[in-house]
């Protein structure tokens, strides 16, 4: 990283992979009001359903994530590598990887949960 009148400069192969499930890695970038977080899940990968405050882009980078939207999940969305999701704030969602996926997910603001490590219902075996 090199900083410079508060500019940042990031490699993502210097940034440590956190090992969140055994399903499941990521990495995280946070600014003061955007987090951007490349994260890594093996085909079957479930991320329960949850919602959060935090407005969401998800760019599918490799492979493909199947989301369920709503409290009902009646909604279906497949995202595939070079497609872009948008969460709005508080909307319950829930993902499963269809093969091995690389995504990037944006938030506004960042994810206390996430940087804190308090997203219990992720991390539920």
């Amino acid at each position: 990283m090199v900083e410079q009148q508060n500019v940042k400069w990031y490699r993502w192969d210097d940034i440590p992979k956190e090992n969140v499930t055994e399903m499941l890695d990521r990495r995280l970038i946070t600014g003061d009001r955007m987090m951007l977080a490349h994260v890594y899940l093996k085909k079957g990968a479930i991320v329960p359903r949850h919602a959060h405050e935090n407005e969401q882009l998800t760019y599918i980078l490799e492979g493909a994530l199947r989301f369920w939207i709503g409290e009902d999940e009646l909604e279906t969305i497949d995202v595939r590598a070079g497609e872009v999701l948008h969460i709005p704030s508080n909307v319950p969602h829930k993902a499963e990887a269809l093969e091995d996926t690389l995504d990037v997910d944006i938030f506004s603001p960042p994810r206390q949960d996430w940087l804190d490590k308090s997203d219990d219902y992720l991390r539920r075996k």
